[in-house]
């Protein structure tokens, strides 16, 4: 698949990582409204061969948000409607069929950084930088930023961001929590498609479980998230497929953990 704003394709030999790739370089992949509705297209439309996808800016920007030039005069009305027809999109990334990496490298600015929070693991390069200009523009996030970030960063963190325009570097990125790897210029993307091929191997009801479940679970009160991982850890290990890599661990046959 590929239009003039998303590049895809299948990697692996059962085609088991999805490759997307935002392909607005020239606007330094600025988010305009066919471009998330391409996004929400595709993660409902995934192949079932895909076990892992990686999300990936081409040129030297990641994402640097909103196009601006697209912002039009909106009523509260439809104001509201354009926001939620991001926060559907967004929903298809982090509540999709599988876990999604995100591959950072220069600007993650603004609706970059609201796509990025909804991926479930971010590499970062040393090019990275992280910023919510929306306060200094009088605007404010529309792309479920209010949410996805400061659950990663504090509810202070953003704050500061929006309020100050404080920008992040990558290593300060990854230190409070934009990031979880971090690594040296212009390899995010290798080792964001390293990691997709490990997640691709893990039984796909765990990768459900862990994507879907846990998140969940950390929005409970800790009666019904000891609950809810109960219910899920039995559905987990009845799967035929966990029963077999249990027997395997057991028998001698399945990798032992080791210090990294």
């Amino acid at each position: 698949m590929r239009n003039k704003d998303l590049h895809f394709e299948l990697r692996g030999e059962q085609q088991e990582v999805a490759v997307i790739r935002l392909t607005r370089g020239s606007k330094r992949n600025a988010i305009n409204d066919a471009l998330v509705l391409a996004l929400r297209d595709l993660f409902e439309k995934m192949p079932t061969s895909v076990r892992a996808a990686v999300i990936d800016g081409e040129g030297e920007h990641f994402c640097a948000g909103l196009d601006l030039s697209e912002l039009k005069e909106r009523d509260a009305g439809q104001g509201l409607h354009h926001s939620r027809m991001w926060h559907a999109a967004l929903e298809c990334v982090q509540y999709g069929p599988v876990p999604v990496i995100a591959a950072l490298h220069g600007a993650v600015v603004g609706g970059g950084l609201e796509l990025a929070s909804a991926c479930h693991i971010r590499v970062a390069d040393d090019t990275t930088f992280f910023a919510l200009p929306e306060g200094s523009r009088g605007i404010f996030v529309g792309g479920g930023g209010s949410v996805r970030i400061p659950r990663l960063i504090g509810v202070a963190r953003m704050t500061d961001m929006m309020l100050t325009g404080r920008v992040y570097n990558a290593a300060d990125g990854e230190r409070i929590g934009l990031a979880q790897y971090l690594v040296p210029k212009g390899s995010a993307f290798d080792k964001a498609i390293e990691l997709a091929v490990r997640i691709a191997t893990n039984a796909p009801l765990t990768n459900y479980a862990l994507t879907h479940v846990l998140p969940r679970i950390a929005d409970q009160p800790a009666d019904q998230g000891f609950m809810t991982e109960a219910m899920m850890a039995a559905i987990a290990q009845s799967a035929p497929e966990a029963k077999d890599r249990v027997r395997a661990f057991l028998e001698g046959r399945a990798d032992k953990v080791k210090k990294a």
